[in-house]
C-alpha cells in the first residue's frame, strides 16, 4: 500500500504522463482542423505533431533536473535517454514509416493488376525534426510549469 501511496505523490511521473497526454490529445485536435474529421485512433496512435515520444522523456529529465540540479547523475542519465529516444523518432521509425510508404505503393500497383491481399503497413511511424521539436518544447514547458 505504501507503494502506491508513493507512485501518487511522484510529481516527475504524472508531470512526464502529462506532458505525452497533450501531446496526444494535440494530436486528435489537428486532426480536426486540419482534415475536419474526429478521429480519436490518434490519440493511441505514433507518429505526427508533436512528438508525444519527446514529450514525455523532455519534461522527465527537466523535471528531474529541477527536482535535483542539472548537474545532477540521474538528469544526465534522463538527458541521455531523452537524446536516443529523439534521435529514434526522426530517424530510425521515421526511415520505416518511409519504408512502409514504399512499400504500400508497391501493393498498390501489384493490386491494379491482379489481386494481391495484403494489409497497408503503418506509415505514422517516425517523426519529422519539426514534430521533435515541438515535442521537446512542449514537455520542458510543461515539467518547468509544474514541477
Amino acid at each position: 500500500m505504501e507503494q502506491l501511496k508513493q507512485l501518487a505523490a511522484n510529481s516527475v511521473l504524472w508531470v512526464s504522463f502529462l506532458a505525452w497526454f497533450i501531446a496526444q490529445a494535440s494530436k486528435v485536435v489537428l486532426t480536426v482542423l486540419t482534415h475536419k474529421k474526429l478521429d480519436l485512433r490518434r490519440f493511441v496512435g505514433s507518429g505526427g505533431m508533436p512528438s508525444s515520444h519527446t514529450a514525455l522523456v523532455v519534461s522527465l529529465a527537466t523535471a528531474l533536473g529541477e527536482i535535483n540540479g542539472y548537474d545532477s547523475y540521474i538528469f544526465a542519465l534522463s538527458l541521455v535517454f531523452a537524446f536516443v529516444v529523439m534521435y529514434d523518432a526522426a530517424g530510425v521509425r521515421r526511415a520505416a514509416g518511409k519504408q512502409a510508404a514504399v512499400l504500400n505503393e508497391i501493393v498498390e500497383r501489384l493490386q491494379e493488376g491482379k489481386d494481391v491481399p495484403q494489409e497497408k503497413l503503418k506509415e505514422f511511424i517516425g517523426h519529422t525534426p519539426i514534430e521533435v521539436i515541438v515535442g521537446a518544447v512542449l514537455g520542458f514547458v510543461i515539467a518547468k510549469l509544474l514541477v
